[in-house]
């Protein structure tokens, strides 16, 4: 039987003209903001379907003004909402994990975005098995040099992440580099692409060709990136 642990989720409502402003052109803001839904509806199918996880969502932005709001509403009813709080993104990441320790003590966090819809319950389970089997740490970089997991048996580690600079090219480095400082040793999980640019979903996509992803990727058609 698999441990429980915490699968955090740090996601930003999908509100046009905020949300994947990078995929613009050649998708709309619209567009951009129904693939970013899309993205996190379906990593939410696949978050509340691995064994043993307590499914958490920290949560900013307008959720009335999303796209695909009532879709989104009914979807985070099967897991704890909490609000992000944090005067930037680092900040942001290192409260949610202790605002999600706090809501279920004594477990471990496995933090992933919104923007690796390609996860799929086998894969999620795998990148948490480090933690569950024994170790104390794991990081699975990303294509563009940031990273999509980090799982800690001690969630308290999650504060070096306020002091990493975030969104670029070395944030996976940089923050390999501040866990192993603090003494753990992480584990690495798959390297997999997330979603910033229409060349990146689109190969995303290609990847998970029957989720709501790659149906809205596909509503952009082949108009050329920019």
């Amino acid at each position: 039987m698999t441990p429980p642990f915490v699968l955090l989720v740090v996601a930003k409502a999908p509100v046009p003209g905020l949300a994947k402003t990078r995929l613009c052109p050649p998708a709309t803001p619209a567009e951009a903001a129904d693939i970013a839904a899309a993205a996190l509806l379906d990593t939410l199918d696949a978050v509340c379907a691995v064994p043993g996880a307590v499914p958490v969502v920290a949560m900013t932005g307008d959720l009335g003004a999303a796209a695909r709001g009532p879709e989104l509403g009914t979807a985070l009813r099967r897991v704890t909402v909490l609000p992000q709080r944090g005067r930037d993104f680092g900040a942001r990441l290192a409260n949610a994990h202790a605002d999600a320790a706090a809501e279920h003590a004594g477990l471990p966090i496995v933090q992933i975005g919104m923007d690796t819809p390609q996860v799929t319950p086998v894969s999620l389970a795998a990148a948490a098995a480090p933690v569950l089997g024994g170790g104390d740490s794991v990081l699975g970089l990303a294509l563009d040099g940031g990273w999509w997991v980090l799982g800690l048996a001690d969630p308290r580690h999650a504060q070096v992440l306020a002091d990493v600079p975030m969104s670029r090219d070395d944030t996976g480095d940089r923050t390999l580099h501040a866990l192993t400082t603090c003494g753990l040793q992480p584990e690495q999980a798959a390297r997999l692409s997330d979603v910033d640019t229409m060349a990146e979903a689109r190969s995303v996509a290609a990847a998970c060709p029957d989720g709501r992803f790659a149906h809205a990727v596909a509503a952009v058609g082949g108009r050329a990136v920019a």
